[in-house]
């Protein structure tokens, strides 16, 4: 990033299942196919006008959209393939509309043969650099993360299966947040400039 020329910010979808796969793909470990089922609040839906990006229809609603054919299959698809080229493992993603307005909450699971310490050995040790990508102990849920740059991963294993958790704002780390950070990689600045205050307004 800091030599480039030109950059391109993952969507806010891309961004939340790349954070949880990356690791394991650095690792060469995603031999089996992906399962992702992620929800986004109503301002992942852009401003232009359509019946379910209205308050009155995504109030104590929640509905599916562009199952297994979502755009941004393809850029993680590349991303993945650029650390694991071997992997053909598919990506079967069921995207949701929720009844809030930001953040993104995503279940990925996949079968894994690390136990479930050396998968979250594996992770912190993707992430013991990043400012703002935190592997957590605990269940997380999106508070944690609205009006922040923040990325969140929980990782647990049940029986063959990893899951891993991960939640984004889609506004912040999903779009303008991490086009400052690579801004601030570009100019040589510090990766965390202008980016430590939780927003107040939106």
């Amino acid at each position: 990033i800091q030599q480039a020329q030109s950059i391109a910010n993952p969507g806010c979808f891309a961004t939340a299942i790349q954070l949880a796969l990356l690791p394991l793909t650095r690792a060469g470990k995603l031999t089996n196919d992906i399962h992702v089922s992620a929800i986004t609040g109503s301002t992942g839906a852009g401003q232009s006008l359509a019946e379910t990006v209205h308050f009155s229809w995504r109030s104590n609603n929640v509905s599916i959209y562009k199952p297994f054919t979502h755009q941004h299959l393809g850029e993680i698809g590349e991303s993945l393939a650029q650390l694991q080229p071997q992997s053909d493992a598919d990506i079967h993603f069921i995207p949701y509309r929720g009844n809030f307005a930001r953040g993104i909450f995503a279940s990925v699971y996949t079968p894994l043969d690390l136990t479930q310490d050396e998968a979250r050995a594996l992770y912190q040790q993707f992430y013991a650099d990043a400012p703002f990508t935190t592997v957590s102990d605990k269940e997380i849920h999106l508070k944690q993360v609205v009006n922040t740059n923040k990325c969140l991963l929980h990782v647990q294993k049940q029986g063959k299966q990893l899951l891993i958790t991960s939640a984004i704002d889609n506004l912040v780390k999903g779009a303008s947040g991490q086009a400052v950070q690579n801004m601030n990689l570009l100019f040589g600045l510090p990766e965390t400039t202008g980016l430590m205050c939780k927003a107040s307004f939106f």
